[in-house]
């Protein structure tokens, strides 16, 4: 089965820099936007969880949208979040990130209402119905608490926009089955264990430890893609220290701390995050050295 990606296969799920006032720091967005540019994305995903999207206002969310469009023209493709747990409001946003430049939505399931699957699918109805642009939809039941059913998944395939899955289950034997079923392109979004899934059919990342070993996803992603799952499990084992120091607490915190290691502006978050602390730092800087990250 050959599965076309819609936007491309890697794709980093991008921080909102802040500074210690809790202000959107917009060189930082360009900056590091330049940087996954320059490691080799086909896409930055911004908005989303690492971006700390429900601590951003709809206007900030529309000017990340184009400060990052500023920074990448037509180079790359930007997926926009635009979803919560109240429909009517996630349209809204969907709208809103067409108008503003996106070139796709990220949707994520409803949290913390839990609907029954019905209303699921309702809700990403009404996202895919609400602009032209293709829809990735983010099943990740850790934090909104519901999954997505595979028929579910199935069911919706169908729809015209809807075109990528996200997948953060972690249950590759139901993304097996899904794959199989409908062939949606799937992305995955646990970075451990992004080449098992390769194997079961995903077309690609989107990734958080993008920000830090970009280059080195881009080329498992190449190798697995010409053939060679020998080079591939031997960048995936070089990575292990950095997937697992990156979500030793919370993505976005040490994302940030990384980032401020490399000398790029990864700033501070905004609560209810709280900053890495002086041990975190520490143990993630053994840990992204580990897998062979240059810092500053």
């Amino acid at each position: 089965m050959q599965i076309t990606p819609p936007f491309g296969r890697l794709i980093t799920a991008m921080v909102t820099p802040f500074n210690k006032a809790g202000e959107i720091d917009w060189a930082g967005v360009e900056t590091i936007a330049a940087h996954l540019v320059a490691t080799g994305h086909d896409g930055i995903a911004v908005n989303g969880t690492t971006g700390e999207a429900p601590t951003t206002s709809d206007d900030e969310k529309d000017q990340i949208i184009k400060t990052v469009r500023k920074v990448v023209g037509d180079k790359i493709k930007i997926v926009a979040g635009a979803g919560n747990n109240e429909t009517s409001h996630s349209v809204e946003q969907a709208k809103r990130a067409a108008k503003a430049g996106a070139d796709g939505l990220l949707v994520v399931t409803p949290y913390y209402n839990k609907p029954p699957q019905a209303g699921i699918a309702a809700h990403f109805t009404a996202m895919a119905d609400a602009t032209d642009l293709p829809v990735m939809m983010y099943d990740i039941p850790g934090r909104t608490g519901i999954e997505i059913e595979s028929d579910t998944i199935v069911k919706l395939a169908e729809h015209k926009n809807i075109a990528a899955l996200k997948d953060a289950k972690g249950n590759p034997a139901a993304t097996s089955w899904v794959i199989k079923r409908c062939g949606i392109p799937v992305f995955f979004g646990d970075d451990i264990l992004n080449l098992p899934l390769l194997s079961v059919g995903a077309v690609g990342f989107v990734s958080v430890c993008g920000h830090t070993v970009g280059a080195d996803l881009k080329a498992m992603l190449n190798a697995w893609f010409a053939g060679d799952s020998n080079k591939a499990l031997e960048i995936h084992q070089k990575l292990l220290p950095v997937f697992t120091g990156t979500f030793r607490t919370q993505g976005a915190i040490l994302t940030k701390a990384a980032l401020n290691l490399m000398g790029l502006p990864g700033g501070f978050t905004r609560l209810p995050l709280v900053d890495a602390t002086d041990a975190q730092i520490a143990q993630l800087k053994l840990d992204l050295q580990a897998g062979g990250v240059n810092l500053k």
